[in-house]
């Protein structure tokens, strides 16, 4: 417990939280400060979790602040005032977005059972707290039909036609995420063996399989298209903009808008989109849950199971093939 309580947090998160600390409670700074910690190096929780969770209990600092309460001796019924105040607005703050409210419900569980661990408190009054039920969104899939179409549209043999015909290949092949796609260096490709080494949330590594297409138009970038870009420059990633340098997440972003424009998809997709699309068809396919979970880099399989709602072609599919009356014959 001592050498938990021993952690040294990132200097950025100390700044912003001693910048914020006349809005809150002086006990809940210092523990704000240690709970960063402990999620930054020993969960290894990415930037934006860390950066989203210290703005929520800072937000939460205040609410005690109006309220004169002291953080390690709130009762359940403040934590509820305080999601329901987040839920209906307060002042000129309006009510926050669903989806918001139910990570800052997270936050204010995941902070109290550090607190419970640490042995700074000896009950954890959140654990009966929740967040109103909101309705899961599903997010948009492509048909194959779409992705076909997609992925003609680099044309010709372009450096820029050979790298963005890599990179849409490789991001519908692999299911990367963008930040992923922009990150993805030389090292980390093995054409030989077919797979890639992504690096995701909070720094953790997985292996993807690479499709034969997404290779070969992979091999066609790095051995055409990819030396004329980058020249003489030192470069380690493998996508690059048309500078050599490299590949940015807006330029990312133009490359697959400007496609999506031409394939007829305008308003249909994001560079997520494909991620999404890789996991429905996976599925549809017949790959197990636990695989795709894998795949995806996805630390909880819950996170998973939204695409078993995306994928009723592979139902359907099963229904027709196997069921006696699926079919009508002859009289």
């Amino acid at each position: 417990m001592d050498a938990g309580r021993n952690r040294a947090p990132h200097p950025e998160y100390a700044l912003m939280v001693s910048s914020e600390a006349p809005a809150a409670p002086g006990r809940l700074v210092e523990e704000t400060l240690d709970f960063l910690a402990y999620l930054e190096l020993e969960r290894g929780l990415s930037r934006n979790t860390l950066e989203a969770y210290n703005s929520d209990l800072h937000q939460y600092g205040e609410f005690l602040a109006r309220r004169g309460l002291d953080p390690l001796a709130v009762a359940p019924g403040d934590l509820a005032a305080f999601v329901s105040e987040l839920a209906e607005g307060h002042g000129e703050r309006p009510a926050v977005a669903p989806a918001t409210l139910q990570r800052k419900t997270a936050c204010l569980r995941s902070f109290y059972r550090h607190l419970r661990r640490e042995g700074i408190i000896d009950h954890d009054p959140t654990a009966e707290l929740r967040a109103p039920r909101t309705r899961a969104r599903l997010p948009k899939v492509l048909t194959r039909d779409e992705v076909a179409r997609l992925l003609e549209q680099p044309r010709g043999s372009s450096p820029a036609a050979l790298r963005d015909r890599a990179l849409l290949e490789t991001m519908y092949a692999c299911g990367l995420r963008a930040s992923e796609a922009i990150a993805l260096r030389l090292p980390e490709l093995d054409l030989e063996v077919g797979l890639l080494r992504a690096r995701g949330k909070g720094s953790k590594e997985r292996l993807v399989p690479v499709g034969s297409r997404a290779v070969a138009s992979l091999r066609d970038y790095l051995e055409e298209g990819r030396p004329r870009l980058v020249g003489l420059r030192d470069e380690i990633r493998v996508f690059v903009n048309l500078r050599g340098g490299a590949l940015s997440r807006q330029g990312l972003y133009k490359i697959v808008q400007r496609h999506a424009r031409t394939a007829g998809l305008e308003g249909r997709m994001s560079p997520h989109t494909l991620r999404h699309t890789f996991a429905t068809h996976l599925l549809a396919g017949g790959c197990d849950l636990r695989s795709l979970q894998e795949m995806l880099g996805h630390a909880d399989i819950g996170t998973t199971q939204i695409y078993t709602h995306l994928s009723t072609e592979r139902l359907r599919d099963v229904y027709f093939d196997a069921h006696p009356r699926a079919h009508v014959g002859p009289a």
